[in-house]
C-alpha cells in the first residue's frame, strides 16, 4: 500500500514496527487518510508498567501552525508517545477559538495552548470551562513587527551604534511615530492572535513601557474589544494571516509567534522591532491544557503523556540545541507549520533577523526545557492573572489569595513531578535535569528582565499592579 505523502508513509512505517499484521493494516490504512488531510497519527502497542496503564490509549490533540507546537511533533516523530503507550493523532486547527471549543466539547483530548487559554476559560473571560495545565511547552518565541512605512517613519527617530539600530528598541519612539498619526487625522492599529494570548499581554506591556495606551475591557458592560481609551487599538488575527493582513494596510503591525514575523522580513513587507525576550526575559508562552474532567478520567494518560512531552523539550534544547535543524525540517512539514525550512530556521537555531539582512544571536528565543521552561510555575499564571486585571479583563479587584487560588486550581505542577519521576526511574532523564520537587513551591523569586523594569513578584499581585503608570490597579 502507497500514500501520496511521504509523512503518511513514515507513519504508517512506524506502526508496522510495534504491530500485528490486521492491526498495521486498518491502522495503516487510517494514517493515510489522516495525513492527506493534514492529520498525524502515531499507533503503538506497548507502555512502561510504572505510570499505571494508560486509560485512554488512542487520544487527538491540536495545535496552531506556529513554531513553538513542535514539542508536540517530536513527541510523536521520535517515538516518545509510543513508548508511553499512545496512539496520538496531531490535528492543525484554524484558530485558537476553535481549537479552544473542540477540547471543551472533547473532540479534541488535548491541545498546545495559549498559556492563557485554561486561565481565561477557568475565570469566565470568553469559553468558560474548568481547563488545567500540567506543563509549559516553551519560554519566549514571539516578535512585534510592523510594516515598512510605519519602519521608514521610526527608523529616523532611533539611536544607533556602529551603524546598526540599538536593540532592544524602546517602545517611546513607537509613541512620536503614533502622536504624528493622530496629528494627521489617522488610527494605528496593530494585531494580536487571541484576547488572552500572550502576544496580546506582551504588546500591552511593550506599548505601555512607551507611554501608548492599547486600551482596555469591561466584560461588565459587554465590552470585550479591547479598545476603551485606546491610543493603539488592538484586533485579532490568526497567526498565519498576519503577514497578509498586514500587507493589505488593515493593520500597522503586529504581535505574533513564528514563523510569522520572519516571514513579514522574507516576503519584504516588514519588520520586526522587539521579541518578546526583550518585553520579558523568558516568559513563559504555549502550555498543553486539557479539560478537568479528561484529566480526573484518564490521569495514567495523561502522565504519560507528559513525559512524552517532556523528552520533547528535552531533545530539542539537549546539548546547545543541537537537534535544531532536525526539527526545523520536521515541522516545515504541511501537516505542521508549512512555512519555508529558511524561514523556520531563522529563529529556531539561535538567530533573529530584524530589518534585512540584520541578523543577530538570539539563543534563547526558543526555550523548550532549559530555565525549567517545561515546569507549570503558580507564579506563571499568576502573572497572566495580573495582566487580565491590568487590562479589565477581571473586572474587579481581588485579593493576593485569589490569585494564588485561581493558580492552584489551573497549573498543575503535581502531574508534572509524578511524569518526571517515572523518567528519573526509568533512568530517561536525571533528577538534576528538573527542580528540587522537594523544596519548590511553584513560585519563582522576583523576576526582572521587563523593558520597564519594572520587578515582578508573584506573591504579592496587587502590590505589582500599582507598579505601572498605565493599566488598571
Amino acid at each position: 500500500m502507497k500514500c501520496s505523502n511521504e509523512s503518511s508513509e513514515a507513519v504508517i512505517n512506524a506502526v508496522g514496527k510495534n504491530a500485528r499484521r490486521g492491526f498495521f493494516r486498518k491502522t495503516a490504512i487510517a494514517a493515510c487518510v489522516l495525513a492527506m488531510s493534514g492529520v498525524t497519527t502515531f499507533g503503538v502497542m506497548s507502555a512502561s508498567a510504572e505510570a499505571g496503564k494508560p486509560e485512554k490509549t488512542s487520544v487527538k490533540f491540536g495545535f496552531i501552525k506556529l513554531t513553538d507546537m513542535v514539542p508536540l511533533a517530536v513527541a510523536y516523530e521520535k517515538g516518545y508517545f509510543e513508548d508511553e503507550g499512545l496512539s496520538v493523532t496531531l490535528e492543525a486547527q484554524a484558530n485558537w477559538k476553535v481549537l479552544l471549543d473542540r477540547v471543551v466539547t472533547g473532540e479534541l483530548d488535548g491541545a498546545h495552548m495559549l498559556a492563557g487559554q485554561p486561565i481565561g476559560a477557568t475565570i469566565g473571560f470568553g469559553t468558560k470551562a474548568d481547563i488545567i495545565t500540567p506543563l509549559s511547552m516553551d519560554l519566549n518565541g514571539n516578535g512585534i513587527t510592523i510594516s515598512n512605512a510605519v519602519w521608514a517613519d521610526l527608523k529616523k527617530k532611533l539611536p544607533t551604534k556602529n551603524g546598526q539600530i540599538v536593540h532592544p528598541i524602546d517602545p517611546k519612539y513607537l509613541k512620536e511615530v503614533v502622536d504624528d498619526y493622530k496629528k494627521e487625522g489617522k488610527t494605528f492599529k496593530m494585531g494580536m492572535v487571541f484576547p488572552v494570548s500572550t502576544h496580546n499581554y506582551e504588546l500591552r506591556y511593550w506599548l505601555a513601557a512607551g507611554g501608548i495606551n492599547p486600551g482596555y475591557y469591561d466584560p461588565v458592560k459587554g465590552d470585550t474589544s479591547g479598545t476603551i481609551k485606546a491610543d493603539v487599538p488592538l484586533s485579532v488575527t490568526p497567526p498565519p494571516q498576519m503577514p497578509a493582513t498586514m500587507e493589505a494596510g488593515t493593520i500597522d503591525g503586529y504581535c505574533v509567534g513564528e514563523p510569522w514575523n520572519q516571514q513579514a522580513v522574507f516576503k519584504g513587507i516588514g519588520v520586526p522591532v522587539a521579541t518578546d525576550y526583550d518585553v520579558q526575559v523568558n516568559n513563559p508562552e504555549k502550555v498543553f491544557g486539557v479539560t478537568k474532567k479528561w484529566a480526573d478520567e484518564n490521569p495514567n494518560t495523561l502522565i504519560h503523556v507528559v513525559k512524552a512531552m517532556i523528552r520533547a523539550g528535552y531533545w530539542l534544547d539537549e546539548e546547545n540545541n543541537k537537534n535544531r535543524m532536525e526539527a526545523v525540517k520536521m515541522i516545515a512539514k504541511p501537516i505542521y507549520v508549512g512555512a519555508d525550512e529558511n524561514v523556520i530556521a531563522n529563529s529556531m537555531t539561535g538567530t533573529f533577523e530584524y530589518e534585512k539582512g540584520d541578523k543577530r544571536a538570539a539563543p534563547d528565543f526558543n526555550v523548550f526545557f532549559r530555565y525549567n521552561a517545561t515546569y507549570p510555575y503558580y507564579s506563571d499564571a499568576v502573572w497572566y492573572l495580573t495582566q487580565m486585571r491590568r487590562w479589565g479583563q477581571i473586572s474587579e479587584d481581588k485579593p493576593d489569595s485569589w490569585y494564588l487560588k485561581m493558580a492552584k486550581q489551573i497549573y498543575r505542577p503535581d502531574i508534572y513531578a509524578k511524569a518526571a519521576k517515572e523518567l528519573i526511574a526509568e533512568g530517561k532523564m536525571k533528577a538534576s535535569d528538573f527542580p528540587n520537587f522537594a523544596k519548590e513551591t511553584g513560585f519563582k523569586g522576583p523576576q526582572k528582565g521587563f523593558i520597564d523594569g519594572v520587578v515582578y513578584d508573584g506573591s504579592k499581585p496587587n502590590e505589582y499592579l500599582k507598579k505601572f503608570k498605565i493599566g488598571l490597579k
